[in-house]
């Protein structure tokens, strides 16, 4: 299962992808966390120190890397030069598996402990000072929209993804790659307007949304996030003395985190295995290839000197069931 946490800039999106991603591993469930956030924050809140979390290996330096391995066999990428961020999967393409290794995570994946469980981290890497004035972040974040792509993932395994903050979210065709998205959201007017924005972009697209009320402090909060978002709360979080600590470096047990929070994360979880049975990976994979399409028209043909439309394979869905050949 593809999951998105998405919401204005100091929202809590950050901490509390976090918290469902420690939840899904006390859970024994396979999970990959990945962060495509500008501010590369996901590794400390799941525990790293400061020199880990700074060593963790870039996706965007490994661009070169990941498209040589995804293309595989496929005939119609003749080169890895070829390929662009939205490059759909076709026939003799390598698809990525969650629980599986491969050279991509080799380069790109540590694993952290949690509390004697493990999760899988990958990180876009950083906005570095040479990239200033010449590099835009969006070439970073499209190693994950790459990978998302050719991603075959199931039920009861999961790829969380700590999303940049507010619209820059929609700065492709990301968005649509998850089967959930929580938009956490403060009770504020400002909280609430990226929710309004996201779902009007998100509507077209039928892509699913739910709203993880933050900081919410009593009833009149509660109310006011009811009104504005209606049947999209999900549900709320409040305050946390578990996470305080975990924010001062004196992290506690996860099974020492609030029981109304424990819950909290529960009814994601529950909310996020519902969606598999909507899946409909047809779809998918026309949205997949709509957006190469348009990102071809737009920019991809003139910066590599190929025609990118004829990167995509007709008869080709991506699926649980398609098939990957298996590396040299």
């Amino acid at each position: 299962m593809k999951i998105a946490f998405v919401g204005k800039g100091g929202s809590g999106k950050t901490t509390l992808s976090s918290l469902f991603i420690r939840h899904l591993a006390a859970s024994r469930v396979p999970v990959i966390a990945v962060d495509a956030d500008i501010n590369q924050h996901l590794g400390a809140a799941l525990g790293l120190d400061e020199a880990e979390a700074a060593a963790l290996p870039a996706m965007g330096a490994q661009l070169p890397l990941i498209k040589d391995y995804l293309r595989g066999s496929n005939p119609r990428i003749p080169s890895s030069e070829s390929m662009i961020k939205t490059t759909p999967p076709g026939e003799g393409s390598r698809l990525l598996r969650v629980g599986e290794d491969n050279p991509v995570y080799d380069a790109c994946v540590r694993t952290v402990d949690l509390d004697g469980t493990a999760a899988r981290l990958m990180a876009t890497g950083p906005f570095t000072e040479s990239d200033l004035g010449v590099a835009c972040y969006h070439s970073k974040v499209g190693a994950v929209e790459l990978c998302l792509n050719h991603l075959v993932d199931g039920r009861e395994e999961y790829v969380v993804v700590d999303m940049t903050a507010g619209s820059d979210s929609f700065a492709s065709g990301m968005f649509t790659r998850f089967d959930m998205t929580f938009l956490v959201a403060e009770p504020t007017r400002k909280g609430v307007a990226v929710y309004r924005q996201y779902k009007e972009y998100a509507r077209d697209f039928g892509v699913p949304l739910k709203v993880v009320g933050n900081k919410v402090q009593g009833p009149e909060d509660l109310a006011f996030l009811r009104e504005e978002t209606g049947d999209d709360l999900l549900v709320t979080v409040g305050h946390s003395d578990w996470v305080r600590a975990m924010e001062k470096g004196r992290p506690a047990r996860f099974d020492q985190l609030e029981e109304v929070n424990r819950q909290a994360l529960e009814t994601l979880h529950h909310t996020a295995d519902a969606a598999y049975g909507r899946r409909d990976w047809e779809r998918y994979t026309r949205q997949m290839v709509h957006f190469h399409l348009k990102n071809a028209e737009s920019w991809g043909n003139a910066k590599t000197g190929v025609d990118l439309a004829a990167q995509v394979d007709p008869a080709f869905v991506l699926s649980e069931g398609a098939a990957t050949p298996q590396p040299a």
